[in-house]
């Protein structure tokens, strides 16, 4: 049987990050993908790429995951952009109603390419009522440090603080995703399951064509878990299927380019052009 898996999260209408990044990555996971939007973000050419968020309207949340549920619980499930507290609480309901397990909570805060903090309270009802519920969370060094309370991340000695900081808020393991911003000339994440810690390190691509890789790293640990990979491998194999997909980004409009879905499995080279 082919492993089902949901994602709860805002459509990227630029076709790089959201739910269109989760449901490439399930796909080239061989898992069969479901996804219920919590919201639409669009981006306006005319005004320098500005991005506008456009939370669905709670009652359709709703009848999306009734829809989605109707063949019972999944195998597993990923949390991304959630557009509203209620929307929050309709997920944590069905989480709930069906038992659900191997949950990836992707702390998304705000877009990238902006420094907007989606509504605080979001944030807050996302920690009270879902993280407690997550086989692991994926942060950013900046999610993280709002998480955890410790602001700025310059340090893999910040990251270990930060994660132990993030687990008392309940999930079972977490995962901060180091990037660019730890300044570092490798790609450094850390995995903590609330005894041991793992670095996780490969080389960091200097590339612009990176949108959709944090998105694209949550998804594929989540169909990883699906297919019955341990949390840390799931991790692992993730790292490796993101890494491929940066350093294949494609330039997609002159705004940004985005991360390659299918550069892990040879996409582009299963049927040959006409």
């Amino acid at each position: 049987m082919i492993k089902k898996v949901l994602t709860v999260a805002g459509s990227d209408s630029s076709g790089g990050a959201g739910i269109q990044a989760d449901l490439k990555t399930f796909e080239e996971y061989g898992t069969f993908g479901f996804s219920a939007l919590t919201s639409i973000v669009t981006m306006d050419p005319d005004e320098g790429w500005s991005h506008s968020v456009t939370p669905i309207e709670p009652d359709l949340v709703e009848k999306q995951l009734k829809t989605i549920f109707a063949g019972g619980a999944l195998d597993a499930m990923k949390t991304g952009m959630l557009g509203t507290i209620k929307a929050i609480e309709i997920t944590r309901t069905y989480i709930d109603k069906f038992a659900m397990n191997n949950i990836v909570i992707d702390p998304v805060m705000a877009c990238k390419g902006t420094s907007e903090l989606l509504q605080p309270e979001n944030v807050a009802a996302m920690t009270r009522l879902l993280l407690p519920k997550a086989t692991i969370t994926t942060p950013n060094l900046v999610e993280a440090g709002i998480l955890s309370g410790m602001g700025d991340l310059t340090s893999i000695d910040h990251m270990k603080e930060a994660a132990k900081k993030i687990i008392d808020l309940g999930p079972k393991n977490v995962v901060i995703k180091g990037g660019h911003r730890l300044k570092l000339d490798k790609a450094v994440d850390l995995f903590y399951d609330g005894t041991d810690f793992t670095i996780f390190e490969n080389e960091l691509f200097p590339t612009d064509y990176n949108h959709g890789a944090g998105c694209t790293f949550a998804a594929a640990v989540t169909a990883g878990l699906a297919k019955g990979y341990s949390v840390v491998e799931a991790v692992a194999l993730a790292k490796k299927f993101v890494s491929e997909a940066i350093k294949n980004g494609q330039k997609i409009n002159p705004f940004l380019g985005h991360v390659w879905h299918g550069a892990y499995n040879h996409a582009q080279d299963r049927m040959t052009e006409k």
